[in-house]
């Protein structure tokens, strides 16, 4: 039977409930799944109509079997004031082409080339920790995330720079952020500080990434290589009609790649970082597994295999912190989706940050338990999409293999030589639930040598 009425939690008459899920996003979504079930309908402003899908097989309904009638919702529509049209927010047959050009630059076989160089730069990074000293560790990681991306994009670092692009990179998330939640669209003409903010910051990404796509061009051999993320994006084919990319379509792939990947690994170590020092079982356990793999020595990509609760760790930081915690898609047709019918313009949100404290699917959801990943049992159990931190079906993230093998790296160097610890009279750490989930005041650690 199909319905059109889905009960949900009531809002005030203009705005519904959009002021209680700004005030507290998260909390609004695990409340609003543990009262309402499977679908629950919500409303944001005076007519924009919302949904939020928890129940696993619909959400796979969404993603995957019944995606063509869907589109990337305001969010991500917004994004593309940043990114322009790349693999992240472009739709339909441009989608297609651009993801197709894009794969093979993320074979395994082709980001396993990196591995040495993350493994250099967080050595770089560690070079300048002193022992006993306290940090920034969300700093840290950004920075380290944001050298990464770099270098294994344009073969080279940026000399200088770098400060300014991990400004104007914070500048787009948090206009973008901002923007996707707001009752009022105000147009990016009129010259208020956060539109002006925002000019800026994308004039500061587009010099930047037009001038080295500009050299690249003119001296394809600059990077020595050859086997860096743009040198592949330049030479990349279409297999169909055999045509490249435009330096307008190698600027949004850049573009979404600078953004999506740094911050997102950059935020799920910083979340495993505080966890392992609340967790000191676990931690103990890790060094256990890093001592007895690469007895003092820096990790390799072949060492990688060997680390199995090194995975389980980052695997269960990214059930409880997932980097990316809501995923929209807006109808663009009338469809129908568990029994429930959905109207052009109905947006509906999946939570993976809830999903994933969902108790029909995880026991005891609230505390951090590495080993439930042990051996692939879990997820061989539960439904597919009761766990998706990178998202699934044909928009499941391009760089996945990327962001495990870095942050796997990064974890082993840096765990097998400090341990780090929350800083004395630190604040209550909270999730901040913007473009990615972060810790809300940022982490101050203490790192001391093992």
């Amino acid at each position: 039977m199909v319905t059109t009425k889905t009960p949900g939690p009531k809002g005030l008459l203009i705005t519904g409930n959009l002021l209680a899920f700004r005030k507290d996003p998260l909390g609004f979504l695990l409340k609003t799944q543990q009262e309402f079930g499977d679908v629950a309908h919500m409303r944001f402003g005076p007519a924009r109509h919302m949904y939020l899908i928890n129940d696993p097989d619909l959400i796979k309904e969404v993603l995957m079997t019944k995606q063509k009638s869907f589109q990337k919702a305001k969010g991500l529509q917004t994004a593309k004031a940043v990114v322009g049209e790349g693999v992240l927010t472009s739709e339909g047959e441009a989608h297609l082409r651009q993801r197709r050009l894009m794969q093979p630059s993320f074979r395994k076989d082709r980001v396993s080339k990196y591995a040495d160089s993350m493994v250099e730069l967080t050595d770089d990074l560690l070079a300048g920790w002193k022992d006993h000293q306290e940090r920034s560790i969300t700093d840290d990681m950004m920075e380290l995330t944001l050298n990464i991306i770099t270098r294994t994009m344009f073969g080279t670092s940026l000399k200088g720079g770098l400060h300014d692009i991990g400004h104007a990179v914070e500048v787009g998330m948090k206009y973008v952020s901002n923007k996707a939640s707001s009752i009022f669209d105000i147009p990016e003409s009129i010259p208020t500080k956060s539109n002006l903010e925002f000019k800026q910051a994308a004039k500061t990404l587009d010099d930047v990434i037009y001038r080295i796509i500009e050299e690249r061009r003119n001296n394809p051999n600059t990077n020595g290589t050859g086997d860096d993320l743009l040198s592949m994006l330049l030479a990349a084919k279409d297999e169909e009609d055999g045509t490249g990319m435009t330096d307008q379509q190698v600027r949004d792939e850049v573009m979404t790649i600078f953004l999506a990947g740094h911050e997102t690994t950059a935020n799920t170590l910083a979340w495993t970082w505080y966890l392992l020092s609340s967790h000191p079982e676990v931690e103990h356990k890790l060094w256990q597994e890093l001592d007895q793999v690469l007895g003092g020595r820096k990790p390799t990509i072949d060492d990688l295999g060997k680390l199995d609760y090194l995975h389980q760790v980052i695997w269960e930081s990214m059930r409880l912190y997932p980097a990316v915690w809501v995923i929209n898609r807006e109808a663009t047709e009338e469809v129908e989706i568990g029994g429930h019918l959905f109207k052009p313009g109905d947006t509906l949100m999946m939570s993976q940050f809830a999903m994933h404290r969902n108790p029909k699917y995880y026991d005891h959801p609230e505390q951090f338990i590495p080993e439930r990943f042990a051996g692939g049992e879990l997820l061989k159990r539960i439904p597919q999409f009761a766990y998706f931190p990178f998202g699934g079906g044909p928009r499941v993230c391009i760089g996945n293999n990327f962001a495990l093998m870095e942050a796997a790296l990064i974890l082993a160097t840096i765990g097998s030589r400090y341990k780090l610890s929350l800083a004395p009279n630190h604040p209550e750490v909270e999730p901040e639930p913007l473009v990615t989930l972060r810790p809300k005041l940022g982490l101050k650690m203490i790192v001391a040598a093992r």
